[in-house]
């Protein structure tokens, strides 16, 4: 039996416990299909994981990573959906098809990831990659790139000539700032550095604000607008800022609540303000995300490239913060 990579690692007991084993290669049962790997990419959800501080999710000793892109080598039964050969990205929420409701089977955790050099997932869990994406671009979407399409596009998309307000410059705002410049928006972002500052501006960014030197960015970003608010403003800090988003806001605008940077996420919290919980996407999304891709020529930003033995250090960089878009793994 042929063996592959995988690594394992124990939910809270820390980066160190990443381990890269050698396990047999899993076969597909009926309706599912054996990928090859061949790329995947950290989110900082996985982070929370491996330290034991993601809510309701306890791994005992799991494949961690929940994003990847590979081909096709093997299918169980008669699938119509993917074919042997075709370049494939599974969904972050395995079965989440269509509709506002989310599946539990999230990769990573609860179920094993990605951080392997073969997989077998349900079919029809599966996105085909369009042919103007690589493996490398497409591993980058399925949880921040979607995320940041739902944040966009979902609940109050998006208008050509309106404003959008990112924090920060990790995977979801580096995502949130393509899709957007795409769709004809404007874009102000912040950071505590000024070089990842003119990195988003040479991606298009139109205002920087360093928020260390002006803590109170939102009334910077009025500022920067002539005493006007925003349209979106993506939320990935949390409750902690939700204030400063809501006086940041436009009449008419949303805040789209997605991560918890600082701690707590703003889901469920009264922003005196339109505040939607955004919780990735289905298939259905996915699949206009990558067709919005090819279509405008996006290419997600992929900061730095680890093999998979070298997965702790991976982790490492992006606890760091030094991380500009996405860290990715190579699984070839």
């Amino acid at each position: 039996m042929e063996n592959m990579k995988a690594a394992f690692a124990r939910g809270g007991a820390g980066i160190d416990s990443i381990q890269v084993r050698e396990v047999p290669v899993p076969a597909p049962g009926v309706g599912e299909v054996l990928v090859r790997l061949t790329a995947a990419t950290l989110n900082y959800r996985d982070l929370l994981i491996i330290r034991g501080q993601a809510p309701g999710v306890k791994q005992p000793d799991y494949v961690p990573l929940s994003c990847c892109a590979g081909t096709v080598v093997s299918v169980g039964g008669s699938i119509t959906r993917v074919k042997f050969g075709d370049r494939v990205s599974p969904l972050y929420s395995q079965g989440w098809l269509t509709g506002p409701i989310p599946s539990m089977r999230m990769l990573g955790g609860p179920i094993d990831g990605t951080a392997r050099q073969y997989a077998v997932f349900d079919a029809e869990s599966l996105c085909l990659i369009p042919d103007e994406l690589g493996d490398l671009d497409a591993a980058a979407l399925p949880c921040a790139g979607l995320t940041a399409w739902s944040a966009l596009f979902g609940p109050r998309p998006v208008k050509p000539g309106e404003w959008v307000l990112l924090q920060g410059t990790g995977g979801v705002s580096m995502a949130a700032l393509q899709w957007a410049k795409a769709a004809g928006a404007h874009t102000i972002i912040t950071s505590s550095s000024d070089a990842k500052l003119r990195r988003a501006k040479a991606l298009g960014a139109d205002i920087g604000i360093n928020y260390r030197a002006e803590p109170d960015w939102a009334s910077a970003a009025r500022a920067a607008r002539g005493g006007r608010g925003v349209d979106v403003v993506v939320d990935v800090v949390g409750v902690a800022q939700l204030e400063m988003c809501a006086s940041v806001l436009a009449e008419g605008g949303i805040i789209s609540g997605v991560g918890r940077l600082a701690g707590e996420a703003s889901r469920g919290h009264d922003a005196g303000k339109p505040l939607a919980n955004i919780v990735v996407g289905n298939r259905d999304a996915h699949e206009a995300m990558l067709a919005f891709c090819a279509r405008f020529g996006v290419r997600p930003v992929i900061d730095a490239v680890y093999d998979l033995v070298r997965l702790q250090d991976a982790f490492k960089d992006l606890a760091s913060g030094r991380i500009f878009g996405k860290v990715a793994v190579n699984l070839l």
